[in-house]
């Protein structure tokens, strides 16, 4: 590995946000979940959970979309919905899902400065219900327009950029917040050599 290299890998990894993901529940299009993917990656997002319970485990990403981006990413992949949001309680203080209710709150009214994992569901139908009330709340992105509604990755997107500025401004992306065993696991998956470390 080149130096120039060792240099551009450490200083994502430095930025890499490990208390702020992404659930993607029954979404079917993998060009959808590959741009997710990139968008993850972007803003410093380093785990992400793809939950299918309805529709059959992707194989695949779509690779156009996603520059590769699922290379640099962990992807967890669940098939039972009560095992993935255990899992994610573990790490995650806070779960909130895009969903059009009269509880929903807007997305800028989120402190996503803490622990946080918010949901994203299947393109034709939106979150399922049995996702709703494993969650802590609702939230939407504040539209003025006649469609209620965006593409799932777009939404995405939006919402992680959000993040990315309260973050920004709370000051979490100016020193590294991975701890040292995700750390060393990430620098021997991403081709660091001993002697460089």
């Amino acid at each position: 590995m080149t130096p120039e290299r060792h240099l551009r890998l450490t200083t994502v990894l430095n930025k890499r946000q490990p208390d702020l993901t992404v659930v993607l529940e029954n979404v079917f299009d993998p060009h959808n979940i590959s741009a997710v993917m990139r968008t993850c990656d972007a803003v410093g997002i380093q785990d992400i959970y793809i939950l299918n319970n309805r529709i059959p485990p992707h194989k695949k990403w779509g690779a156009k979309s996603s520059s590769s981006a699922a290379k640099w990413l962990t992807i967890h992949q669940y098939t039972d919905a009560e095992q993935c949001f255990a899992d994610l309680r573990k790490t995650y203080s806070k779960i909130y899902t895009t969903h059009l209710s009269s509880d929903a709150v807007s997305l800028h009214r989120l402190n996503l400065t803490e622990p946080v994992a918010l949901v994203f569901g299947n393109e034709h139908s939106g979150v399922s219900s049995d996702i709703i009330q494993l969650a802590d709340g609702n939230f939407i992105i504040p539209q003025v327009g006649i469609i209620q509604s965006l593409n799932i990755s777009v939404a995405c997107a939006v919402s992680l950029y959000e993040a990315f500025r309260q973050k920004t401004i709370a000051g979490h992306y100016d020193t590294p917040r991975l701890q040292p065993a995700q750390l060393n696991h990430l620098q021997q998956e991403w081709g660091f050599v001993d002697e460089a470390l």
